[in-house]
């Protein structure tokens, strides 16, 4: 990034949050906006608000009262950023990220706080758990965060006191966390955002409803899933009427049902160790990306799978086999680490797609981990429900504008790398990234207290 582009990032900021004018009744509101996100693009260690706003030259109450009184729209902010990124970013084969990630606190005031399993530090402890969804461009030369969801813990649905401390509106309450991410979805679909696919871990894959939903919405998506995940791979029989000749007394038998000589559903590990389509398959070694160490290889194999799925309102233990989809398993040789997923995808999507989305998962990772250590996403010192859920609203605005400049020197790298003379040495200016995601460190580009 050369002198002059560095001195356009305040005026592209600027452009940038104007677009977000209308979410605000007053011009102190936009003000605030600009304030705390050029604080979040500062390089103050901590991006608590006090910090930011002893950087900005103003009281710290002010930026406060904008997270947590201020009349001002953070739910069509969060639209708004969802319809810039389905205008500039669309991709017919966008990557769709569903994933969760939580924050330390102390106490047991700050709204959906709780001892709870953090998957980063494989531990319980203290922690605010939010639910987000991600998008990837196929390239992946584009990423960001689309929406964060506070996951409110059952604990705090009948604890009147401590919901009101902590200003919870009532239509607020305990929800399945993939319930939360089925929510997001519909709402970046409602705002134009399209994904050619999604995927997730096995804490949402192991969900059948969240899968069926998805297939009812038309929805692709590569699910992991633990290995207790139940299923055929031989197809059952199913009968849709009775076939016996002589009349049965009783109560009725509900069809479609299945056979009795059918074989009952197992776990996918020991289908893929056992049943013949995938024993007697060989692995397939496939190249999923270039990582830092080199090439990043798995061996695969893949069958047809019918997932089991329970009919409501039928009685213990009667079960379905649901329209076939993909069993995908993955061994990586340098480990022997497997992986189990389910794709809903059609009979000709090559076994190199499915992969390939399977293991994307890292880019919303990633976005989570440039949000926490560069946008201060866990810095977050407010308890009531409406200032955290704004704070990550102004988060996601923050990394927005990141992700745009990030994605534009990319393609400038490439355009200078594309354009070089033969013979010429091709090599892009060293603070560009490279295809392959190494972060730009944006937070010496953007000091708070400097004038356009």
């Amino acid at each position: 990034m050369d002198a002059r582009r560095v001195g356009r990032l305040r005026g592209d900021l600027c452009r940038f949050l104007k677009l977000f004018d209308d979410c605000f009744a007053r011009s102190e509101g936009r003000d605030h906006l600009q304030r705390y996100v050029c604080g979040q693009l500062s390089n103050v260690r901590r991006k608590c608000v006090e910090a930011m706003a002893d950087a900005a030259g103003i009281a710290p109450r002010t930026l406060q009262d904008f997270l947590a009184t201020h009349t001002w729209d953070h739910e069509r902010a969060c639209d708004r950023l969802q319809q810039l990124v389905a205008e500039q970013h669309a991709d017919d084969d966008a990557i769709g990220l569903i994933d969760e990630t939580s924050f330390p606190k102390r106490g047991d005031r700050t709204a959906g706080v709780q001892r709870q399993y953090c998957g980063a530090t494989g531990k319980i402890d203290n922690r605010v758990v939010t639910v987000g969804l991600g998008y990837a461009n196929q390239p992946g030369t584009f990423r960001c965060t689309l929406d964060h969801r506070l996951y409110l813990p059952e604990s705090w649905s009948d604890d009147s006191d401590r919901r009101r401390q902590a200003g919870i509106p009532s239509e607020i309450t305990h929800q399945p966390k993939w319930r939360l991410a089925l929510a997001m979805l519909e709402r970046a679909r409602s705002n134009g955002i399209r994904f050619g696919w999604l995927t997730f871990d096995e804490g949402y894959g192991r969900v059948v409803s969240f899968l069926e939903a998805l297939q009812r919405m038309g929805q692709a998506y590569v699910a992991e899933v633990p290995v207790d995940f139940h299923g055929w791979v031989v197809p059952p029989v199913i009968l849709q009427k009775e076939h016996s000749r002589y009349a049965r007394g009783g109560r009725p038998r509900r069809f479609p049902r299945m056979a009795k000589q059918s074989a009952r559903p197992n776990r996918v590990d020991r289908l893929c160790a056992y049943s013949y389509p995938m024993r007697d398959q060989p692995w397939q070694d496939f190249h999923i990306k270039n990582g830092r160490k080199g090439p990043i290889v798995w061996r695969a194999k893949v069958a047809r799978f019918q997932i089991s799925v329970r009919v409501d309102g039928a009685g213990n233990g009667f079960t379905l086999p649901s329209a076939p989809v993909w069993l995908i398993v993955a061994k990586n040789p340098l480990t022997d680490e497997i992986k189990y997923f389910v794709c809903n995808a059609s009979a000709s999507t090559s076994i190199e797609k499915m992969l390939h989305v399977a293991f994307s998962r890292w880019h919303i990772e990633r976005a989570f981990q440039d949000e926490k250590s560069e946008l201060g996403l866990d810095h977050f010192e407010c308890r009531r429900y409406t200032a955290l859920r704004r704070h990550l609203t102004l988060t996601t605005i923050s990394h927005l504008f990141l992700a745009t400049v990030q994605s534009t020197l990319t393609q400038d790298a490439h355009s200078v790398t594309a354009d070089a003379a033969p013979g010429e040495k091709k090599t892009p200016h060293a603070s560009a990234t490279s295809p392959r995601g190494r972060r730009i460190d944006h937070r010496m580009h953007l000091d708070p207290c400097s004038k356009a």
